[in-house]
């Protein structure tokens, strides 16, 4: 049990809820009923928490005010649907409450989930019963004082059961047999600091506990959702902005991140009034705007598997495993990320990025894109996305799937050979230009100076630790007879391991091995 929550707690926590948000993301969608059934509450708030980890890992804060003051800024700056802003102003009211305390015991905890729901509160024009504000009340009001375990147990029990009432206090979630979408968010951000705290332990249920709303329509009375960032304006403005909204639509928010930014949001019909009437208040910037009909369109199927990939070579590998292949490398753009999400067809798309940097660019992209779902499963290596597709199963539940091949991939330990091009100073010693490299995991293990003798070395330390199935993907310009030297030692000292090699294209490096 946690006595106080530290930087490296809350650190913890962010990660958990953000792992928890992403499995949980379609069935919190299904559930979406209010304010308007859009189907997007789960990802606005996977996307939400994903833009604060984001902020949280750029700055990489050593103290508990720092960590928190990240996630806040970055939830504000990413702020997806009303359910983010929302979000938003919960991180913001923990964050400022703790601001100036090295660790938060249980009183202060308990102070900074009363301040989370003041601002909850204040951010939406007209707060309603039986949705996330009610949720995070019960466990403000519930959290008191006391030691910290004991504090962040009351809460999150009194959120899970404020969550199963939500139904009798909003006749739109009774009729749909659901609970609130955006209150089971929060469940799931609590439920993971109980964790967190309590050493593991966990309370919410898994999955929405008063059914499945299946498919359903929109229902709003305005036509689009306008969100945009505000910037150079002062607190007399902002509220007469919030006014002008309030005469323009409904589901309005205006709320700041209490020093110079503000996250503006509202349902209308009439675009331009709504961008407009910020442009006349401050600096605006980041403008979203979404269609509610278009987020209903049929897409043609349901999942893809897109694979990045460095050339045709590789990409025929991946197409032959069932996968969508975007050929490209380290050059891909934005433009051509996006445009491969949309050629997929698919209302979800998980992406194979093969290595770190294209994982990056993916990212960025998937956070902002509008209509689809994309998931990035992280993986350095192609032997790795390999891995991961090869456990890939369409019928399966699409968080459990997802999970299933992120764990293959990152359970598949990855070497590779290269060709030394300069003189450089290693962990296992100096190395020549010219000289064969052996790298486990991105460190070198070994210096060689023929490819098939390092190549079976390699094998052999990457064994060492077990392995059922070495898979090999070997360059174009590699030395002839290489798969067969490699397959060789296997069946001479590891009979018991599966081989399987394949043509590589214009890999980075001469051999890459995955051990599963």
């Amino acid at each position: 049990m946690l006595r106080t929550l530290t930087a490296a707690a809350a650190r913890r926590w962010a990660d958990l809820a953000l792992a928890g948000l992403a499995a949980e993301r379609d069935a919190i969608d299904r559930i979406n009923v209010y304010p308007v059934a859009d189907g997007d509450t789960g990802t606005n708030l996977l996307h939400t928490m994903r833009a604060a980890v984001d902020a949280l890992d750029a700055v990489e804060p050593d103290t508990l005010g720092g960590v928190l003051a990240a996630l806040s800024k970055g939830a504000l700056g990413g702020a997806c649907g009303n359910s983010g802003v929302l979000l938003s102003q919960a991180l913001r009211g923990i964050a400022e409450s703790l601001r100036d305390v090295a660790e938060a015991d249980g009183r202060a905890f308990g102070a900074a989930l009363a301040r989370a729901d003041e601002l909850a509160r204040q951010a939406v024009a007209e707060p309603v019963e039986g949705t996330v504000l009610s949720v995070l009340r019960a466990a403000a009001l519930a959290a008191g004082a006391g030691e910290l375990d004991a504090v962040v147990h009351r809460a999150t029990r009194a959120a899970v059961d404020a969550l199963a009432a939500t139904p009798g206090q909003l006749s739109v979630l009774s009729d749909a047999g659901v609970v609130d979408a955006g209150g089971r968010g929060l469940v799931i951000m609590l439920d993971a600091l109980h964790a967190v705290v309590r050493d593991g332990e966990r309370l919410a249920p898994e999955a929405p506990v008063a059914g499945d709303s299946g498919v359903l329509e929109h229902e709003s009375q305005h036509e689009y959702e306008v969100m945009y960032l505000l910037a150079d304006t002062d607190q007399d403005r902002v509220a007469a902005l919030r006014d002008a909204l309030c005469a323009l639509g409904d589901c309005v928010s205006v709320v700041g991140d209490g020093a110079d930014s503000w996250a503006v949001h509202v349902h209308c019909d009439d675009i331009g009034a709504a961008i407009e009437s910020g442009i006349g208040t401050g600096r605006v910037h980041k403008i979203k705007v979404t269609r509610f009909a278009d987020q209903q369109a049929a897409f043609a199927r349901d999942v893809a598997v897109l694979a990045c990939v460095t050339d045709d070579v590789l990409g025929d590998l991946f197409a032959a495993e069932g996968a969508d292949v975007l050929v490209g490398g380290a050059e891909l753009t934005e433009e051509r990320l996006r445009e491969a999400f949309v050629a997929t067809g698919a209302a979800h798309v998980v992406v194979l990025p093969n290595d770190a940097a294209t994982a990056a660019a993916v990212e960025r992209v998937g956070a902002i894109g509008e209509g689809q779902d994309v998931v990035v499963v992280p993986m350095a290596s192609p032997v790795q996305g390999l891995a991961a597709l090869a456990v890939h199963d369409p019928t399966r539940r699409r968080a459990a799937d997802q999970v299933a091949m992120a764990e293959a991939a990152a359970a598949t330990r990855r070497g590779e050979l290269r060709i030394a091009d300069a003189e450089a100073l290693t962990w296992v010693g100096r190395c020549l230009p010219g000289d064969v490299l052996g790298l486990i995991d991105g460190e070198v293990v070994l210096i060689g100076d023929d490819v098939p003798a390092a190549a079976r070395e390699l094998a052999t330390r990457m064994l060492a630790t077990g392995g059922e199935l070495l898979t090999a993907l070997v360059r174009a310009d590699a030395p002839d007879g290489l798969p067969d030297a490699l397959a060789g030692h296997l069946r001479h000292a590891h009979p018991e391991v599966e081989f399987a090699h394949y043509p590589g294209g214009n890999l980075d490096a001469l051999l890459l091995i995955g051990v599963e």
